[in-house]
């Protein structure tokens, strides 16, 4: 009988105490002005609180992707919808 591996141990958040558990998101970052995405980043997330912890080897590998001025040249482009702020045209 083969064992089935387990994943990574994120242990206990910080914030309240819950375990972490290993899923993948999505993660923006502002480079230089630019909003980049980048996805199926696994991370430890608590599911009590949302707080979310990455190891540092993945912190490491997302450090040069989104160093890499190249490969989010060459990366597909998205749009999203951008308004202002207007405290009196507020819909509650």
């Amino acid at each position: 009988m083969r064992r089935r591996s387990r994943g990574y141990d994120y242990g206990k958040c910080d914030a309240c105490g819950a375990a972490l558990r290993e899923k993948c998101i999505q993660q923006d970052f502002w480079v230089r002005g630019k909003l980049v995405v980048v996805r199926n980043v696994p991370v430890g997330v608590c599911p009590r609180c949302g707080e979310k912890v990455v190891k540092a080897d993945v912190g490491q590998r997302l450090a040069k992707i989104i160093g890499n001025a190249k490969q989010i040249a060459k990366a597909p482009k998205i749009s999203v919808p951008t308004v202002e702020y207007n405290a009196e045209e507020a819909v509650l």
